[in-house]
């Protein structure tokens, strides 16, 4: 009798056992889905981290630049710097697509070493919902935003916008790459871009159905192969946002000519370097076509 009432003892501790094992799975099921429906959701808070004015550094000294207003073809109003190149005739008239994080102040830096160092007229930009732009920032968004600079740059520089050089950081080089792939460019650069969006949030969330579920793409990769020109592409090596085999890859899709300089130990967002700089005079020095003098009179807002 003793053995007997030991077995069902036995057999309920394993049921009940089951029970809470069952009970865990679905309670984790749940929350994985929970987690998976809140990231779709809230997808785009996820790519895009604005800085909205008067977040920044927007009277940077040393800088002189002129504020560039413009709209989309949504009619969403958006904001720039145009900085004039020091030389005369400028090199090129260069578009600048920053990263998916701050705003435009935060590049004066480099949006100067365009202007003065490379005697390039430059014209950074914010996306919708960055700085003083309007709107909030979606992939379709901000690829009409840079077309919509391209199209000011252009009539400010005096220049067809096919021959504007195009040049992105991270997200921004994605948006550079729609624009060349779709109506080309005098010549493009590059900084640790992506080969995809979806494949970057794999690469950091690979528990989550991420291909199968964005919305936002920014197939580079795929689209790369339509633009047919001189291209310049920087990554670091040790990058811990975006992979390097994601940039090799994006890289491996493009056209002749190409190069692609791998910083040693560089990671996303990391100082860029003396050679960075030097590959860049070479590359804009290099570039077919002649520059064309940009117009003294200031283009009307």
């Amino acid at each position: 009798m003793a053995s007997n009432v030991d077995d069902l003892g036995q057999i309920e501790r394993r049921r009940s056992w089951r029970r809470r094992w069952l009970r865990a799975a679905v309670a984790l099921l749940v929350a994985y889905l929970l987690v998976v429906l809140a990231m779709s959701i809230f997808e785009e808070s996820l790519i895009f981290f604005p800085s909205v004015y008067p977040e920044g550094a927007w009277q940077p000294p040393g800088l002189k630049f002129e504020d560039a207003w413009f709209e989309a073809d949504d009619g969403t109003r958006l904001h720039g710097w145009f900085v004039p190149a020091a030389e005369d005739p400028p090199r090129a008239a260069v578009l600048f697509a920053h990263g998916n994080a701050g705003n435009l102040s935060d590049r004066a830096d480099i949006v100067g070493t365009f202007a003065n160092r490379f005697g390039a007229s430059t014209l950074i930009f914010d996306y919708r919902g960055y700085g003083r732009s309007s709107g909030q920032p979606s992939e379709a968004g901000v690829v009409a935003d840079a077309r919509a600079a391209r199209r000011w740059l252009a009539q400010r520089a005096g220049v067809a916008e096919r021959d504007v050089v195009l040049v992105g950081e991270s997200i921004g080089g994605a948006v550079m790459v729609d624009l060349a792939a779709a109506d080309g460019a005098r010549g493009m650069i590059l900084e640790n871009t992506f080969g995809s969006l979806p494949e970057v949030a794999a690469f950091h969330y690979p528990w989550l159905p991420i291909r199968l579920l964005m919305r936002s793409r920014f197939d580079s990769a795929a689209k790369i192969g339509n633009y047919h020109g001189p291209l310049l592409q920087f990554h670091g090596e040790a990058d811990t946002i975006v992979p390097l085999e994601s940039a090799r890859r994006l890289f491996d899709a493009a056209n002749e000519p190409k190069r692609l300089l791998i910083v040693p130990g560089g990671d996303h967002n990391d100082p860029r370097t003396p050679a960075y700089y030097a590959a860049v005079d070479h590359f804009l020095r290099e570039l077919p076509g002649v520059p064309v003098p940009e117009p003294n009179k200031k283009r009307g807002d």
